[in-house]
């Protein structure tokens, strides 16, 4: 497996939202392209960047930003939030990240994605985020009637080779992650790599997803547990490799 470390942006500043509401925020770095560096040195190949102001806008906000963590850090970025036109999809292809997350809400346009999935190949990857199995939507205000491995299998479907797997309800909450609803996924779309998000904070979390014996789940996203010294960036790399 690999590790993501996560950068939330919002406001130029790394944050961190508990359960995604805006209004439990709290910052972590005035300086996202520092933390980027900082990762790139503990030995981060990968990072998983969300454009939070996008994500709430509807359209990319920090482009520029992500721009040059790409160009200057040396790392493997994947980014999330306000991806919904061609143009905005374009724009954040054109930084060179890894891969670019198309958020739930523009799956509404299956065509879109198709579209897109045709152009860029594997650097599309689609973001689901769930609880108790289903779909939310509207940062996570929401829970619609549609399952995420139905979704996971539509989109895979298409030609979607990466998904960014969260389980909503134990996002930012530092107990790890959905075990058996990673498993569902992972056994739905076994031609899909899976990145695990939400709760992992641990080295025995990353251990618990690997002894799941899923093959497809490629990665895990870490975020608040490193900005809060629970944990270090090396010891969860190494319970990845080992």
């Amino acid at each position: 497996m690999v590790i993501l470390p996560a950068i939330d942006l919002m406001d130029n500043c790394c944050v961190r939202l508990r359960q995604g509401r805006a209004d439990q925020r709290t910052i972590y770095s005035e300086d996202p392209l520092a933390q980027a560096r900082a990762f790139a040195a503990e030995g981060a190949a990968h990072l998983h960047v969300v454009d939070l102001d996008g994500a709430f806008a509807g359209a990319p906000k920090h482009t520029a930003l992500i721009a040059k963590i790409v160009q200057e850090c040396g790392l493997k970025v994947e980014v999330g939030g306000g991806l919904r036109t061609d143009a905005a999809v374009a724009e954040i292809m054109e930084t060179g990240v890894a891969r670019a997350i198309i958020g739930t809400r523009a799956l509404e346009d299956t065509a879109a994605l198709a579209r897109w999935v045709a152009q860029y190949g594997e650097r599309i990857a689609v973001g689901i985020d769930a609880r108790g199995g289903f779909v939310q939507t509207k940062g996570w205000v929401e829970t619609s009637t549609v399952k995420a491995t139905d979704l996971a299998r539509q989109v895979a479907d298409l030609g979607v080779r990466t998904i960014i797997y969260t389980d909503t309800a134990t996002d930012g909450m530092l107990g790890g992650t959905n075990l058996t609803a990673m498993r569902e996924m992972a056994q739905a779309v076994p031609e899909v790599k899976l990145i695990a998000s939400g709760g992992i904070s641990l080295p025995q979390h990353v251990a618990d997803l690997r002894l799941l014996g899923c093959d497809n789940i490629w990665g895990a996203i870490v975020g608040k547990a490193l900005y809060e010294g629970m944990t270090s960036l090396t010891a969860m790399l190494a319970a990845a490799q080992s």
